[in-house]
């Protein structure tokens, strides 16, 4: 098998290859295969080939849809695919991100990406019996490394954000929910986080409006206000 067959199979999805790693035993890959293929999304490509379907009422539609095509694509590569959003317990997709491609924490909390800056996500992984050669990495370091500005720590309009040295203490979610609840919180709700939005990295990946609407609905209503289809 070949990384660039393996690529053009997602392309098809609307999402794409992200790198990958050969796992060892501190990689806790839950099952047996000598590759790891990340797969995700890069700006509002798959989010495309997601709206033109027309997805049942599910709680949580881009998750059905990303479990049905990712489970097809893996029947058609011959392996096994891994989600990160089953679970308890979940999977180390975070970690498995850092193993396989090029990005960084971020001040905010997500990982950042050199060229697509916050605008991507990781919605699968793909792991092979075979030893598949992979693409080297990226050498670029941390844009938040050069970043004196940090203008995504001071923009959000009640503080909810912002590490302290403390992993634990970057995100203060009560606020973020009480500020979403409110008047003043219909940007954020209907345009994406301020705070996110704010940093200049990958400006030209930029989640399209319905999607950033779309991905805010279900992050309100998961954590109990409202409802949405996610």
């Amino acid at each position: 098998m070949d990384y660039e067959i393996i690529n053009r199979v997602i392309e098809a999805t609307g999402m794409i290859c992200r790198g990958g790693f050969h796992p060892v035993e501190s990689d806790a890959v839950p099952v047996r295969g000598q590759t790891a293929i990340m797969v995700g999304n890069r700006g509002s490509e798959f989010w495309r080939a997601f709206s033109q379907i027309d997805a049942p009422a599910f709680s949580n539609p881009l998750e059905k849809w990303t479990e049905s095509v990712l489970s097809d694509a893996a029947l058609e590569l011959d392996c096994t695919v891994l989600f990160p959003f089953m679970g308890p317990p979940y999977h180390p997709f975070l970690a498995w991100a850092q193993r396989a491609d090029n990005v960084f924490p971020s001040p905010i909390g997500p990982l950042i990406h050199p060229e697509f800056g916050l605008w991507h996500a990781y919605r699968g992984m793909l792991v092979f019996d075979d030893l598949i050669k992979l693409p080297p990495r990226g050498t670029e370091t941390s844009p938040c490394d050069g970043c004196a500005e940090k203008y995504c720590l001071t923009a959000c309009p009640v503080d909810a954000v912002g590490s302290n040295g403390d992993v634990s203490e970057i995100f203060d979610m009560p606020a973020c929910l009480d500020y979403l609840s409110r008047e003043e919180g219909r940007d954020c709700l209907g345009r994406g986080c301020l705070a996110r939005r704010a940093c200049p990295v990958g400006a030209d990946y930029l989640y399209e409006p319905e999607q950033a609407k779309f991905h805010m609905a279900a992050f309100y209503a998961a954590h109990g206000h409202g409802s949405t289809k996610e």
